[in-house]
């Protein structure tokens, strides 16, 4: 089992990391490139009429999604590394692998269960062979897993698949030996959460504040009302 100080200092640290980058993120947001990815159609069925309105729902939607993406990456997926101490997998779609006398133990970290559709299962599948394939000279067992870092998901016995899939308490167990190292997670955050929200928060007001500046200018009337055909062009008229 991972020293307590150890494991605290090390979620300390990508907690750092994640605060920076999401905090950088929304620093460095531009309007219009979101809003060229949003819906005017559904906004305006909405029957949304302020461009603070607007603004917000942009900037939650967003960060929402990224948040999501950006956890992964620099949080569960170095965390999972570390717990394992296993080395980045010589293969694309596999992050971990595992190696003991006779195992070879491969993982792909995934943040949640909803992932995969029929074409990015069958690629991960690929990957899977493709580095069982380079590995044959070694005359280890292979073992591919697919990690969701929460979540719960049962993978039926009888399941004819490339790969083995743990989720939440299972998957964090798989390279730890510790049936409780989900909730060690969650405790080791501690108070960081709280002690990044100050920074982060004047990071997120600053571009609401600049987003409703721009939007006002660009998407308004002299009235102040939402020039919908003007927002409606540049989203979708094919002049942009």
């Amino acid at each position: 089992m991972l020293d307590p100080q150890t494991l605290e200092a090390k979620i300390g640290e990508l907690l750092d990391d994640f605060y920076a980058r999401r905090t950088q993120m929304v620093a460095k947001l531009d309007l219009l490139n979101v809003l060229r990815r949003k819906n005017p159609y559904l906004y305006r069925a909405l029957g949304v009429g302020t461009a603070t309105e607007i603004v917000n729902g942009l900037l939650s939607a967003y960060i929402s999604s990224s948040d999501e993406t950006l956890f992964g990456n620099v949080f569960f997926e170095p965390l999972a590394k570390f717990v394992s101490e296993g080395t980045v997998a010589p293969s694309e779609g596999v992050d971990v692998a595992i190696e003991s006398d006779t195992v070879y133990r491969a993982i792909a970290v995934k943040s949640g269960i909803s992932v995969f559709n029929a074409d990015s299962r069958k690629r991960q599948e690929q990957n899977f062979r493709a580095l069982e394939r380079r590995l044959q000279k070694l005359h280890k067992q292979f073992d591919p897993i697919v990690g969701y870092c929460y979540g719960r998901k049962r993978q039926r016995a009888d399941t004819a698949s490339a790969f083995r899939e743990l989720a939440g308490q299972a998957f964090w167990q798989e390279p730890t030996g510790d049936l409780d190292f989900y909730l060690r997670i969650i405790e080791m955050m501690r108070e960081k959460p709280q002690e990044h929200q100050i920074q982060y928060k004047i990071a997120y007001e600053a571009a609401l504040n600049r987003f409703v500046k721009q939007f006002i200018e660009r998407f308004c009337d002299e009235d102040g009302t939402i020039n919908w055909a003007k927002l409606t062009a540049f989203n979708s008229g094919m002049g942009n």
